[in-house]
């Protein structure tokens, strides 16, 4: 079966890896769509693509290319949006209460 165009030589999409670090639950969801190979046996992936999906991208591409560059460029851009994101909400609180 010959693989998609535009795919690094481990068979993930670029168009994933890419999208995947703006839109997680929607690259899955696509991906799953459009290809099986994006389907995780595990009762726990529903669970994951509900709630975390960042982690979820994080196993799928440890598990097809290992710790390579887009692990890295993943788990820095996950920490960076789960760092953030408290900040955020934690301001608004704050506003929220002075007013």
């Amino acid at each position: 079966m010959p693989m998609p165009i535009l795919t690094l030589k481990h068979g993930i999409p670029i168009w994933f890896l890419v999208l995947s670090l703006f839109l997680p639950r929607l690259s899955l969801f696509i991906g799953w769509i459009h290809m099986w190979w994006f389907f995780v046996p595990q009762p726990w992936a529903a669970v994951l693509w509900a709630l975390l999906p960042r982690v979820l991208v994080l196993i799928f591409i440890h598990a097809h290319q290992g710790f390579g560059l887009w692990f890295w460029i993943h788990l820095v851009t996950a920490i960076l949006v789960w760092g953030g994101s408290g900040a955020s909400h934690n301001n608004r609180r704050i506003r929220r209460t002075r007013t």
